[in-house]
């Protein structure tokens, strides 16, 4: 018996120690692979390798090699807008200090300038986007939280689809007037926007025309004429309908209808001659510096129908808001970071990217839950998550470490036990050498 042989054994059992104790030490690590110590036995080789094989005896153990193991832990939410997980394959880039790095810690906080970064100061990589909230595919950049007010947009199409009922009779009242309700048989208003962002209220009149399938709608922004605001004359404009209960486009004729909305050759309406306007300080209605958008306001009410059901608005929705200012953050499943406005609108402000190596083995632990490609691992595989072999992202929450805490307290008396079991073959040389010392 050599005393190597034991000494091998006691380095071996030595690193297992270190290794579970390495685990345990992380089990609450956001992010954290755990490690397995593997081992190969060793044998002695003469020079030409004539050593019998049947008689030959093993030498000791050495540590192979201390792999990571890749395993994905739980993802728990957390309620942070940016945290994130990564659920499948795939690192988190990020750019520390000129050095990329790569990550499955997934805590990350916005620095003093809206840079997002992690509790090192390493930048989150990602695409960036163009003017229009289009994410830009290619080289990666150091991603950033856009804090400015989200600008108004104003309203350039609306589309309606209502109902209004066939059995209705003509309004007693006549001729029509927008403060009398008994001159008219259905109303409902919309939101407006100009270029400014200010909030105009479209307000639609419906008023059934006798014995007939036709009905003239009466439109005004702010209960004024939209093209003068300082009359409050209504445009007008008629609706005819099949006797299916359709709107009748064939009947519509395209071009400048005289004292109401233009219909294009879509047979929508267009509102081309707008001034948002407000009261001055007299009373007055004048423009209030805004225009809208141009082009006009494309109106789509070609839904419109005329059954035997009550009158009603269905469905309803325009294009234009005010502006907004940010009122939080959230990460979709394909690593889109969407800022949120207080004005109901979300915006796409950079996609996180996602990493993937040939080899995770190969990948140099740097510290702080963080790998570096080498020359074992490959060159990374970067790309959108969801996409391909890469794993989606779970926002507003965090991957918990992988270690099993049970399996690693196994380990531990195992480990224990070899080590004590290594050191009894020790203290048995020992033992012999001792007697055949007396012997002498």
């Amino acid at each position: 018996m050599s005393f190597n042989i034991g000494l091998s054994g006691l380095y071996a059992a030595n690193k297992a120690l270190n290794v579970t104790g390495n685990n345990i030490a992380n089990v609450a690590t956001t992010g954290f692979k755990s490690s397995r110590a593997e081992f190969g036995d060793q044998y002695s080789q003469s020079i030409r390798g004539t050593a019998g094989g049947k008689t030959q005896v093993g030498s000791g153990v050495k540590t192979m090699a201390v792999s990571q193991m890749f395993n994905p832990g739980n993802i728990n939410g957390t309620g942070q807008a940016l945290d994130m997980a990564i659920d499948g394959n795939g690192f988190f880039a990020l750019n520390d200090n000129g050095s990329r790095i790569y990550t499955r810690a997934g805590a990350f906080y916005s620095d003093k300038e809206g840079y997002v970064v992690n509790a090192s100061g390493a930048n989150l990589q990602g695409y960036p986007v163009d003017d229009n909230g289009k994410v830009i595919p290619g080289a990666l950049t150091d991603l950033k939280i856009d804090t400015s007010n989200l600008a108004p947009k104003p309203t350039g199409r609306i589309n309606e689809t209502v109902n209004l009922n066939s059995s209705d009779n003509a309004p007693s009242v006549s001729p029509f007037d927008p403060a009398t309700v008994g001159s008219y048989n259905y109303k409902f208003n919309t939101p407006v926007y100009d270029s400014q962002g200010n909030e105009h209220q479209m307000n639609q009149y419906f008023v059934k025309e006798a014995g007939t399938n036709t009905w003239s709608m009466y439109t005004t922004i702010d209960g004024r004429n939209p093209a003068d605001p300082t009359l409050a004359t209504p445009l007008k404009n008629t609706l005819p309908f099949t006797t299916a209960g359709k709107l009748n486009t064939a009947a519509m004729t395209s071009g400048t209808v005289t004292g109401g909305l233009t219909i294009a050759p879509d047979k929508t309406f267009t509102l081309d001659a707008w001034i948002p306007a407000e009261k001055n300080a007299a009373g007055n209605w004048v423009s209030n510096g805004a225009v809208m958008r141009p082009g006009g306001v494309a109106l789509d009410m070609l839904a419109t129908t005329q059954y035997n059901a009550a009158s009603a608005t269905t469905a309803k929705d325009q294009d234009g808001y005010a502006t907004g200012e940010l009122a939080g953050l959230t990460v979709d499943q394909s690593g889109n970071m969407f800022a949120n406005f207080t004005n109901g609108q979300n915006k796409v402000i950079g996609q996180v990217a996602i990493a993937n190596f040939a080899n995770l083995q190969g990948l140099t632990p740097v510290g702080g839950t963080a790998w570096k490609e080498s020359y074992a691992s490959g060159v990374p595989i970067i790309g959108e998550p969801d996409t391909g072999t890469l794993g989606r992202i779970a926002g507003s929450s965090l991957e918990d470490s992988n270690v099993d805490l049970t399996g690693e307290l196994v380990n531990l008396i195992k480990a224990q036990s070899n080590y004590q079991a290594n050191a009894k073959t020790i203290s048995t040389e020992s033992t012999i050498m001792q007697t055949i010392i007396q012997m002498t």
